[in-house]
């Protein structure tokens, strides 16, 4: 135990104890935060972003200590708690560490932050913020992003009406209709960009090697798929019926050659899951452990995880290289599926040059995190991204609480929020954003709560249905309370008239 604690509780932490310790901290910081650092150095040609990358740097190799003792300490003395550095970590350590000394009775160093250099950090978020989704039409709130239903492609008056209730960005899903309806409906939001006076950006978000379910068979009177069932998932051609009677081609063929006996399987984003039982040259037979009480109806064209299993296939399909003929011409921002490395961000990058040699830097690259391997992976897929062009992080909440699981999804998105904080790279906060409010028209409790959760992100994704209108109305409402309330992590301690 360090000096700086002592044995009994109602002791005072002593000062210079805890500025030794805060030193020893800072020196083991250093010495990782410099290998990281070097590490994405070949990356990095953006020169806004050279000093969020050492704040990255910093705060990964600061978060390898447990601190909560020294927090514990720290607050005793009325000094930070370290709990809200992620944004500033330098700055924080330098102001814990002079006012230790000054509660030491020595003098403070020379490093001590001024105002200016403490919110720096805050101020980069802001900046890289602007730079991929444009300036904020509703003041500090996050901006608001809408999937464009089909039929916006022909109606303008349905993009304009959205763009009036304060639609900042478009999102087009590329896993949808094709080209030409694309291009119809961004010029459509052009239009109302200009009729509502403010600039309104899109995004098309390409689908990358989504795996799903294809033709679909089962033997008479099989309705629906319950535990203890079993699902077999055919390469090609169905096995007789009154073997398997339920049974499912795969879309992503070469999927199945990487599960072995005992991986795990999803089927309709989680709603039904089990465990391979066995694998042949047919196919795989899984075994259904997880599923509602009243089952769920096999269908064709539902998705299909493989949580654990490598599947070893490139994020850009054939289709998306398609697609990226129509983003490097008009979109301002793409969004990246399944990408789970560096490796990764430099493929479609290389795509991006070679289709629009000019801009390819300047169109912002949103990075959608879905996999356990993405989430590892993320430092490494910040620095290359953001390191070469406006880039920010879509927290992609469905396929990413599949993978990972539910229990899990929860700290994992407040983890990957701090990382972008501290990379300075503004987040999506996407996946049934108020779904239920989309599609009846009357919200419940818990996506509320979700929806005031989502104020600590830049952006909040909304999907299409009939009530879009007052969803955000709704959620422009909501965003300017919560913004009185808190900032990222920071409680903003307005006065309170409620009591």
């Amino acid at each position: 135990m360090s000096a700086a604690y002592d044995d009994d509780p109602h002791t005072r932490p002593d000062p210079q104890a805890l500025f030794e310790e805060v030193e020893r901290v800072r020196a083991r910081m250093d010495a990782d935060a410099a290998v990281l650092f070097a590490h994405w150095q070949d990356w990095i040609d953006r020169p806004e972003f050279v000093e969020s990358a050492r704040n990255l740097a910093d705060y990964i190799a600061l978060r390898r200590f447990d601190l909560r003792l020294l927090q514990d300490d720290l607050c005793t003395l009325g000094l930070s708690s370290l709990g809200r550095l992620e944004a500033r970590v330098r700055p924080n350590l330098d102001a814990v560490a002079a006012a230790l000394l000054a509660l030491a009775g020595r003098p403070a160093p020379q490093r001590l932050p001024s105002r200016e250099q403490m919110f720096h950090g805050r101020d980069r978020l802001t900046a890289h913020t602007e730079a991929i989704f444009g300036p904020p039409a509703h003041g500090a709130a996050p901006r608001l992003m809408v999937t464009l239903a089909t039929e916006t492609a022909e109606d303008k008056s349905l993009v304009r009406h959205m763009a009036e209730r304060g639609m900042d960005i478009a999102r087009i899903n590329c896993a949808h209709d094709d080209a030409d309806v694309w291009q119809a409906m961004i010029a459509n939001l052009r239009q109302a960009s200009a009729a509502v006076g403010r600039p309104l950006r899109v995004m098309m978000d390409i689908a990358g090697p989504k795996c799903r379910t294809g033709e679909v068979i089962t033997a008479p009177g099989f309705e629906r798929l319950r535990r203890d069932d079993t699902l077999f998932l055919a390469r090609k051609d169905f096995a007789p019926i009154d073997i398997y009677p339920a049974q499912a081609t795969c879309t992503l063929v070469t999927a199945l050659d990487q599960l072995r006996q005992g991986a795990l399987v999803w089927f309709d984003d989680g709603r039904a899951g089990g465990t391979v039982r066995h694998v042949d040259s047919q196919g795989a037979l899984v075994a259904i452990s997880h599923a509602p009480d009243k089952g769920v109806r096999l269908r064709s064209d539902k998705g299909l995880n493989f949580p654990g299993t490598p599947l070893g296939v490139p994020p850009l399909t054939a289709r998306d290289i398609d697609a990226l003929d129509v983003v490097a011409a008009q979109a301002d921002m793409v969004g990246y599926s399944f990408v789970q490395s560096a490796d990764d961000i430099a493929l479609l990058q290389e795509e991006l040059v070679r289709k629009a040699p000019e801009r390819a830097r300047q169109i912002g690259l949103v990075a959608k995190i879905e996999t356990p391997q993405a989430v590892q992976e993320l430092p490494n897929i910040i620095a290359s991204g953001a390191g070469r062009q406006p880039f920010a992080v879509m927290i992609a909440r469905g396929d990413l609480g599949v993978e990972i699981g539910f229990t899990r999804l929860a700290e994992m998105q407040e983890e990957i929020l701090w990382l972008c904080e501290a990379a300075h790279v503004p987040v999506i906060w996407a996946t049934e954003v108020m779904a239920r409010f989309v599609k009846k028209g009357t919200p419940s409790r818990g996506e509320m709560t979700d929806a005031a959760m989502s104020a600590r992100a830049e952006c909040v994704m909304l999907n299409k249905g009939p009530h879009i209108d007052k969803a955000l109305d709704w959620l422009k409402d909501l965003f300017a309370r919560m913004a009185t309330h808190q900032d990222k992590k920071t409680a903003r301690l307005r006065a309170l008239h409620s009591w």
